[in-house]
């Protein structure tokens, strides 16, 4: 049977580190206010004149590397997840696919915030699954310091930036790498949670300026607290029922790095061991979409994930959306 299978891994971070103690002076805040309440400590945030194009073509370079594969290969398919975009208009995808040296790969960007890389993820699989690609490459990057209030302490020192691409190819159900599984959701009823008022077709057919405040990004932290944790462990365990997984068979759960007391209630929800959910948010932040492949490529690279592992993903974002995704770990390399 086909399958979607990762033959690829590559990721980039700005150099740039950003320490809690430099926010802390900035926004009257401190180290331990701001690890106990999000587990972090660090993040980075891109170079003034960086995009999310450029984090993106860097880490989709590492990806083909990681594959075998060169600039200008075989690519028929890439996908960016991005909430940050190079310009409203056009896509990112096709300039970063360029780039890389794959413009005749049909590319298009996807907008799901943090969920975005699973979603990707799913979209290319479907297209290997029907035939439409033989290979794909999924990217998820952010560059998150552009669009935070610069006064506002709560989000502020929540986000970072940074990159993280995967190539699919279309395989068999029954060798390493193989993605078992899906499950996406939304709720739009509740997109106000995770919102940048300004900028779009809403606010600009009122022919009004954008605020002073509307530009940035929002976020009411409590109810997505709450939203994440439900929303995650009730996509997960549906996965895992449905592609015929007992709990006790995961090896790794991989969620977004929202939050690390979310990552730890999600475990707890799911049924999972604390010691089985990888975590790196402490030293990057949460890169929305960049996240799961941000910390999939640090637990390959520290040996925690082995090949013929068990890994379940899961993310929660802006939209409201979500969504999991199951597969077996393959013999690779992360570059």
């Amino acid at each position: 049977m086909p399958a979607a299978v990762l033959g690829g891994l590559g990721t980039y971070l700005p150099p740039r580190r950003v320490s809690n103690e430099e926010l802390a002076d900035r926004f009257d805040t401190s180290d331990e206010w701001i690890r106990t309440r999000t587990g972090i400590r660090q993040r980075r945030w891109a170079d003034t004149g960086q995009s999310t194009g450029d984090l993106a073509t860097e880490a989709g370079h590492r990806a083909l590397k990681s594959a075998g594969l060169d600039l200008g290969a075989d690519v028929d398919l890439v996908v960016l997840a991005t909430t940050t975009p190079d310009h409203p208009c056009p896509a990112t995808a096709p300039d970063v696919a360029a780039r890389l040296g794959l413009s005749r790969a049909a590319a298009y960007d996807i907008s799901a915030v943090c969920s975005g890389f699973v979603y990707a993820l799913e979209v290319a699989s479907n297209a290997l699954l029907a035939g439409r690609a033989q290979t794909a490459l999924v990217i998820g990057a952010e560059t998150y310091s552009t669009i935070l209030n610069p006064q506002d302490r709560t989000t502020s020192v929540i986000f970072g930036d940074g990159a993280g691409a995967a190539v699919l190819r279309r395989g068999e159900a029954d060798e390493p790498g193989a993605f078992a599984g899906f499950d996406l959701g939304s709720d739009g009823n509740d997109k106000d949670l995770i919102c940048i008022p300004d900028g779009g077709s809403r606010q600009r057919a009122t022919h009004q300026e954008p605020g002073d405040d509307g530009r940035y990004f929002t976020m009411q932290g409590k109810k997505v607290f709450a939203s994440a944790v439900r929303r995650m462990s009730e996509s997960s365990a549906a996965l895992l029922d449905r592609v015929g997984w007992p709990v006790d068979s995961v090896d790794h759960l991989v969620g977004h790095q929202a939050n690390v007391r979310i990552l730890r209630a999600v475990a707890e929800q799911i049924g999972i061991e604390a010691a089985r959910a990888v975590i790196n948010i402490d030293r990057v932040g949460n890169t929305s979409a960049a996240s799961i492949p941000l910390a999939l490529a640090e637990a390959s690279s520290a040996g925690t994930v082995a090949p013929g592992d068990r890994v379940l993903l899961t993310a929660f974002g802006g939209g409201l959306t979500w969504g999991s995704a199951a597969l077996t770990w393959p013999d690779i390399t992360a570059c």
